[in-house]
């Protein structure tokens, strides 16, 4: 994981572009991955960890009636992070990451059910993921898919 954040940050650098992110299931482990690299500082404006729905409200303006509805582990509820979190920081690019890493479910959902979205001005980029493991494995497995799909989108 080191080195994949390692590219995404030398990506960004290259770039001149700016990353935050709005946290749930990963609980601020995707910002640690990315500020573990030297030189984030110059690309990585910052991120919320958003755990429960009351914070997804209060710090990203996710509606209650989206909550409700769809739960906090959808796609339309990650977009929302995404996308909320990218306009407070006015970076170039946010990732956002919900579900559940278990043992059990919740909202409804299988543990390993996870979202991730990536946001930028033109596009909001969506990954569905239902992964095995613990709930250390998830989370990692969260963390790494994020850093591995925004790598991409960084070098198309």
């Amino acid at each position: 994981m080191k080195d994949l954040a390692l590219r995404v940050v030398k990506k960004l650098a290259k770039k001149k572009l700016t990353l935050a992110t709005a946290e749930s299931i990963t609980g601020g482990g995707l910002a640690s991955a990315i500020t573990d690299v030297p030189g984030s500082s110059d690309v990585f404006l910052g991120g919320v960890v958003t755990y429960s729905d009351k914070s997804k409200t209060k710090y990203l303006s996710i509606a209650p009636a989206l909550l409700k509805k769809e739960s906090a582990v959808s796609e339309k509820v990650v977009v929302g992070m995404a996308e909320a979190i990218r306009k407070e920081f006015k970076s170039d690019f946010a990732i956002a990451t919900t579900g559940v890493a278990g043992p059990g479910k919740a909202y409804g959902q299988k543990a390993g059910t996870v979202w991730i979205a990536i946001a930028s001005k033109k596009e909001t980029v969506t990954v569905a993921l239902l992964l095995g493991g613990d709930r250390a494995a998830v989370r990692n497995a969260t963390i790494e898919s994020a850093l591995a799909t925004f790598e991409r989108i960084l070098s198309s």
